[in-house]
């Protein structure tokens, strides 16, 4: 987990509830210095609530929560000097130049980055003196992000980072998060894409009503759920789930976004089984493929739904 054995965050029992609603319902687990953790779940998960009660923006309602040792709500001035954090949704002064905006938020801080290194680093050296109400969505993600990292954090905080970034743009920023992580700087994280998760993580928690599911590599992720291959077509009308889920080798069978995914312990009698099948009813499984199980997997699994739901 931690590259040298330090937590840097802590989290033990946290509730934060909203009248009826509980948005973080005893959530735990912890974060060390040189990890990049990411989350997971569905809108409404109660994800971005609990990085807010990390970044000290909302008061637990119970629980611990403490980042380098210190408890969130008793030291948040020191707490804030250290970690750098990007919203979901940011509001920027509309006039200011990007190269205005950083040296604003750098004056917040007792150290920070240059304005020029931070502006090269997310690539906005065409628009430093753009104003951000002329920056294009993607431009104003990465000003952002430039915005979190501004006083040289030791923890940065990254809600759904990529979102609205095409995908070069995308794989820049998944360059940064490992140069972060290079020089020793912790992440955390919260995604929508699988394939980010995969990519940076080196744990992650899928949670869904306000609880955390799972966690671990995405590697154990998947090997405490899955020990079979997936077989996957487009779906057939006569190919209905409850004809396929038990075709021999089965274990599980969906049906996602005009895919059917069969799980199964032996491909090659499922896949010949399913043929046959086929062809009695004179439909043909089109677009018929093999893959080991995935993340993807692992999440529709757990929550019954897929990620962007």
């Amino acid at each position: 987990m931690a590259q040298s054995g330090e937590v840097v965050i802590r989290v033990d029992g946290l509730r934060k509830y909203y009248g009826d609603v509980k948005a973080v319902d005893g959530v735990s687990f912890e974060v060390g210095k040189g990890e990049v953790f990411g989350m997971l779940g569905p809108n409404g998960a109660g994800k971005t609530t609990t990085i807010e009660v990390l970044e000290g923006l909302r008061p637990p309602d119970q629980g611990k929560v403490e980042i380098f040792g210190l408890d969130v709500t008793s030291h948040a001035d020191s707490i804030k000097q250290r970690i750098g954090v990007q919203l979901q949704t940011v509001s920027l002064y509309p006039r200011l130049t990007v190269t205005e905006l950083l040296d604003l938020f750098g004056s917040f801080y007792r150290k920070h980055i240059p304005t020029a290194q931070l502006i090269a680093s997310v690539d906005l050296g065409e628009r430093a003196a753009a104003r951000s109400m002329n920056l294009s969505g993607g431009q104003q993600q990465r000003l952002s992000i430039a915005l979190a990292l501004v006083n040289d954090p030791e923890l940065v905080f990254l809600d759904e980072p990529t979102t609205g970034l095409d995908p070069a743009a995308r794989r820049a920023l998944w360059d940064l998060v490992k140069g972060l992580q290079g020089q020793g700087k912790s992440v955390m994280l919260t995604t929508h894409y699988m394939e980010e998760a995969t990519e940076l993580c080196d744990r992650v928690a899928i949670m869904d009503h306000g609880h955390i599911l799972e966690i671990g590599t995405v590697q154990e992720l998947i090997g405490r759920r899955f020990k079979e291959r997936a077989v996957y077509f487009d779906n057939a009308a006569p190919l209905a789930l409850d004809k396929v889920k038990s075709l021999d080798g089965v274990t599980r069978a969906t049906q996602e976004d005009g895919q059917t995914v069969l799980y199964s312990r032996d491909v090659p009698q499922t896949i010949g089984c399913l043929l046959s099948l086929a062809e009695s009813l004179s439909v043909e499984p089109r677009n018929l493929g093999i893959r080991q199980a995935t993340l993807e997997d692992v999440f529709l699994d757990l929550t019954g739904r897929a990620l962007r739901d």
